[in-house]
């Protein structure tokens, strides 16, 4: 199946109906549960950090909602360690969606919004330990998408981990079933099926990494392949 570049979803739009927004961050939020996202991000996270204790520090890029930043400072307190997360978009209505949709987010603790440019991070290098990016990449064309991620390493001392869709026959199901059964908002039943089409593949965006100067150490599966993460690091510290 060829990679459909070009097209735009409505989260590449205007974003002037600000209801609808709302609650297609709250469909993202279900479905990254239901698909395996919101585990997949939580190993890739706990494997940049060795399984130790120590607190650690995250930077989210393209976070919509914040569902899985969230769902990975839970587990570090589960994991009996603290986590400080910046969560930041680059889109002012999405955050400010994102602050409907969960209306206690901003009195998370270690959690803080922002809103920046994702090609032109405003920290300094390896500001945080991992850099880590949910459902993002399969935005941008492949070039676009190595100065994403060359972005995201740059700010990271330990690695990146990136989470996204797997271009195939069962990633067009689900985003089919999902679309149809799992709601009526017409954001996510519209993107669905194209953000499959538009997504890459796990070979694919390794090497899109590797573009990017980082290099892939392990990757990990949903139970039916249709979502993926991948961990990687900068080169010195592969071995």
């Amino acid at each position: 199946m060829d990679r459909r570049d070009g097209a735009s979803e409505h989260l590449d739009g205007p974003l002037d109906d600000a209801p609808t927004l709302v609650g297609n961050l709250r469909d993202l939020r279900r479905l990254n549960r239901l698909s395996g996202g919101v585990a997949l991000s939580r190993w890739g996270v706990n494997r940049l950090l060795d399984g130790t204790a120590e607190a650690g520090t995250l930077i989210d890029v393209g976070t919509g909602g914040a569902d899985i930043p969230v769902a990975l400072m839970a587990d570090a307190v589960w994991r009996g360690r603290t986590l400080d997360v910046t969560a930041v978009d680059s889109r002012a209505e999405v955050l400010a969606a994102a602050r409907v949709a969960r209306p206690s987010i901003e009195r998370i603790q270690r959690l803080r919004l922002a809103l920046v440019d994702p090609e032109r991070l405003p920290y300094q290098n390896e500001t945080f330990d991992i850099g880590h990016a949910s459902l993002v990449v399969h935005h941008f064309d492949e070039d676009a998408a190595v100065r994403f991620l060359a972005e995201l390493g740059r700010v990271s001392r330990r690695g990146v981990v990136v989470n996204d869709l797997h271009r195939g026959a069962l990633g067009l199901l689900g985003a089919w079933l999902a679309g149809r059964f799992l709601t009526r908002n017409h954001y996510t039943r519209d993107d669905s099926l194209l953000s499959v089409r538009r997504a890459y593949t796990i070979g694919e965006m390794e090497r899109l990494l590797r573009r990017a100067g980082l290099e892939p150490i392990d990757r990990r599966t949903s139970a039916f392949g249709q979502r993926y993460a991948i961990v990687a690091v900068p080169p010195a510290t592969a071995a």
